[in-house]
């Protein structure tokens, strides 16, 4: 039997009012009989409503409701309000960040479980331009299965790992509740899939299913430092040989704030943070904007072969926002003189979400994930390393066609993040930084998190996941393919204009293998081809 909390606060003011007069009025209906038949009215309502609020309190499907008793019901009558107030509480934002009503909408559809298909046809304006589409066949395949999976290891890798193509994107513990961890990586067990720990190390709530993880390491290097701060070998391989971490990740930049640190003030540093993430209590949790274990392309490529060698031999690579093309094809030149290659690299866009960032960081720096992941996939084709690197990639994926439409431009593996919250019940209220998220997903106070119940959401995890791949199933063989490897920009196009269409081949075209190591005349690589030095991240003309 689940103990009920109820601190005071203002989320259950409505509740302990209908309940205190509830009370009042049955009282005095037992003292004056004669009253009763005045009160039994008010009663009835204060009593309904009161019984409605311990009902929500209860009840384990509605993270909102468990959190907002009665007032929560005022919210879902509005979204039923069709289709002006609808588009208000979900299509208001202008800064085009938040996903749409009808992604969210497919999400928590797949999650539920609920039908997900909707009447009338296309909704998009299919002659605007931007609007995109996927071929399919007049000779469609069977429907193949829907497991669709990769492997994930180059040459020097003695463990290689064989990853779903869709997976947890990076978030760490502290920006989510330990209830959202425990749905997630429990999800991901149970759907055989991967869950990034993100930057805040390896918490007992992503260990507690035994979900695969992926070990992100940070600049600030939390759950592998020594006191001040520096990379700790031995404590890193005492965590990344633990069978559960399948992949070690080395962050660089985050899409939606690259090159921006970040600092958990000491009075918000816990024990349980201060545990976990190798810090001390009563001092700043620093994340520096660049590491300090390396400081150019070579060292960085030998700092990832040493991830891989301490690991025991996993998937050893690296994440990153595009920002200079020539600080990554430096990389590429570092690669090429060292003899070090990264099993993977993933390619975080700048629509990619963060719990808080300065607005000119989300909005205006950083290289979108389409251009960054096809520039990526062109540059290992141009140095010949292609074949031995994998290349996955964030940044607002969530439905099937996103999945498709980033692997048609070079990804071989894709990672999503608010998709899976809205899995967990998010409502993208746009409070993560207030530690007074509605749903328990973003917040580490307990009376709040606890509206998140993980049995209920480690099955809504599940279940987007598989219907997304089942839909990505549909796609492909509609399309006339089976895996998603064979997908190719030609199976796309592009509305230039209200006349114009070019297929994606024509708006990416695609270098030849070892192109860059001839010589190129390719404008998006020529010139950073040459500035690039795998001595430095600074260019050639501009040291």
């Amino acid at each position: 039997m689940e103990t009920l909390m109820l601190p005071f606060s203002p989320r259950f003011i409505i509740l302990t009012i209908c309940a205190v007069i509830t009370a009042l009025l049955v009282t005095l209906g037992g003292f004056e009989p004669r009253l009763f038949k005045f009160l039994w009215i008010p009663i009835l309502i204060f009593g309904g409503l009161t019984a409605l609020g311990f009902s929500d309190l209860l009840q384990k499907s509605h993270a909102v409701l468990r959190n907002y008793p009665i007032t929560a019901h005022i919210r879902f009558l509005l979204e039923e309000i069709r289709p002006e107030m609808r588009q208000y509480f979900f299509e208001s934002e202008k800064d085009g960040k938040p996903f749409s009503r009808d992604t969210r909408a497919v999400v928590y559809q797949r999650a539920k479980m609920v039908l997900d298909k909707r009447p009338f046809g296309t909704q998009e304006d299919i002659y605007g331009d931007g609007y995109e589409w996927m071929h399919h066949s007049v000779a469609p395949k069977p429907l193949s299965d829907a497991h669709f999976r990769i492997t994930i290891g180059g040459p020097d890798c003695a463990k290689p790992y064989s990853a779903s193509v869709l997976n947890i994107s990076a978030m760490s513990f502290g920006a989510l509740s330990p209830n959202a961890v425990r749905a997630l990586n429990a999800g991901a067990k149970k759907g055989n899939f991967a869950h990034d720990t993100g930057e805040g190390g390896v918490s007992p709530y992503h260990r507690e299913n035994g979900g695969d993880l992926i070990w992100e390491i940070g600049s600030g290097y939390f759950g592998c430092r020594n006191r001040d701060g520096s990379f700790n070998a031995e404590e890193f391989a005492r965590v990344a040989t633990d069978d559960q971490i399948k992949m070690v990740e080395l962050k660089v930049s985050q899409g939606a704030k690259p090159g921006h640190g970040g600092v958990l003030p000491a009075a918000k540093v816990s024990e349980e943070i201060s545990r976990i993430r190798g810090v001390a209590m009563g001092e700043d949790c620093i994340s520096p904007a660049s590491h300090r274990a390396f400081s150019t392309p070579i060292e960085m490529m030998k700092f990832i072969g040493e991830m891989r060698r301490l690991s025991g031999g996993k998937p050893a690579g690296f994440k990153l926002c595009i920002g200079h093309r020539w600080e990554f094809l430096a990389i590429c030149k570092a690669m090429l003189e060292t003899g070090i290659y990264p099993d993977f690299i993933v390619v975080d866009g700048n629509e990619g979400g963060t719990g808080a960032a300065p607005a000119e960081f989300m909005d205006h720096l950083g290289m979108p994930m389409r251009e960054g992941v096809n520039f990526v996939h062109n540059a290992l084709i141009g140095i010949n390393a292609r074949d031995r690197i994998r290349v996955g990639t964030a940044g607002k994926i969530a439905t099937a066609f996103d999945l498709a439409r980033a692997m048609a431009l070079g990804a071989d593996w894709c990672n999503s993040a608010r998709a899976f919250m809205f899995a967990l019940g998010c409502i993208q209220s746009l409070s993560c930084h207030t530690d007074r998220c509605p749903t328990g997903v973003t917040t580490q106070d307990p009376t709040r998190n606890r509206a998140l119940v993980v049995p209920d959401k480690t099955t809504r995890v599940y279940n987007y996941h598989r219907a997304t791949l089942h839909a990505l199933a549909e796609l492909l063989a509609a399309s006339g393919l089976q895996h998603p490897q064979e997908i190719r920009p030609i199976h796309f196009s592009h509305r230039i204009s209200s006349t114009d269409v070019l297929s994606f081949a024509r708006l990416y075209p695609q270098l030849r293998p070892g192109e860059l190591l001839d010589g190129t005349d390719n404008p998006r690589f020529r010139d950073a081809w040459e500035l690039a030095q795998a001595s430095s991240f600074a260019a050639k003309a501009l040291m």
